[in-house]
């Protein structure tokens, strides 16, 4: 009789070993939708479909930066309703004080009164602005990241009139946020593209190196890309690119880019196309690829080199041609 268990004893745990590996066997998953206004497109080997917790994630990220959600952190700060900030705020507040700083105040997450007043806004143009001049000083009052400050978990402004925009940072550090949750259940190969930013590491499903690209701009009229300027391969990279040859107007013959310069309150005017910066983390590659469309090629060259953890490839338009120029550790 104890034989006779033993033995069946032995049968099961054969069976259940020879279940094992399938249990624990990885899969790529891939996963698209849409967030914060725009797409995304995640890739990942694991165990098991993590669609659900990444979306859970993005949804507490929207809760916290979105410009989009009246209910949001930063949307009740610009209220300025009593509202104690969460960690991802915080977070992002740290880094973008940080990148204002490195470019001399060429980012600068309360630049959304000037968005908004050369018509440029969160869901739709404003119209209105095109047509009429902009009195650049009286908005200027209300812009200046050094007239923000963040005290424990409130956020103090000098003038109520203060409002901030984080799009050119969020999209970059929810591509971390959501790596990191990939990375934290054990996934090793994950490619996360968000509008666009991009973090990735290992390989894709072939066991190759992903494959990220930098689209070329056009300079005429139509603003449509013309297909990849540069493909890149890598398994550990944290990219973002930021262009302004696709938003903007004419007005009584002067084009106004989408892109505006914080310290002087006016649209950019130089030849710089599209930036594309890595860095140690895609909010970071984000912040500095926003920087380097406001100051220009020479100042944005002189910013990435002395900036340790960033490098970068600029596009830039030379006369019906494009330039391309790269950092000295542009290695990609």
């Amino acid at each position: 009789m104890k034989k006779w268990i033993a033995l069946v004893l032995a049968v099961v745990a054969a069976g259940m070993l020879l279940l094992l590996p399938n249990e624990t066997k990885k899969q790529y998953y891939h996963h698209q939708g849409n967030v914060f206004g725009t797409y995304y497109n995640i890739r990942y080997e694991g165990t098991c479909d993590l669609h659900d917790a990444i979306k859970q994630r993005l949804h507490e990220f929207d809760a916290s930066l979105s410009m989009f959600n009246p209910n949001s952190v930063i949307s009740k700060i610009n209220r300025n309703d009593s509202v104690v900030v969460d960690s991802l705020f915080a977070v992002m507040y740290r880094e973008a004080e940080y990148v204002s700083r490195v470019s001399g105040g060429a980012f600068d997450i309360t630049v959304a009164p000037l968005v908004h007043a050369w018509g440029f806004g969160k869901k739709s143009h404003n119209l209105e602005a095109r047509s009429k001049n902009i009195n650049v000083d009286s908005i200027k009052a209300f812009v200046g990241y050094d007239r923000i400050r963040l005290a424990g978990k409130h956020l103090q402004k000098d003038n109520a009139q203060i409002t901030l925009d984080a799009s050119a940072i969020a999209k970059g550090y929810a591509c971390d946020v959501v790596a990191d949750l990939l990375l934290n259940n054990g996934c090793e190969n994950l490619l996360v593209d968000i509008g666009g930013e991009v973090v990735l590491q290992g390989v894709n499903q072939n066991g190759n190196p992903w494959r990220v690209g930098i689209t070329r701009p056009k300079t005429d009229a139509d603003g449509m890309d013309e297909g990849l300027q540069h493909i890149i391969q890598s398994s550990d990279l944290c990219l973002a690119t930021s262009g302004n040859y696709l938003q903007y107007y004419y007005h009584e013959g002067q084009r106004r880019s989408h892109t505006i310069d914080p310290r002087t309150g006016y649209p950019v005017q130089h030849g710089l196309l599209s930036a594309t910066v890595v860095a140690s983390s895609c909010m970071r590659a984000d912040a500095l690829a926003t920087a380097c469309m406001v100051l220009g090629e020479a100042d944005a060259l002189k910013m990435i080199e002395q900036t340790d953890d960033a490098a970068c490839y600029l596009i830039v338009a030379s006369g019906d041609s494009l330039q391309i120029t790269v950092s000295n550790n542009w290695k990609y």
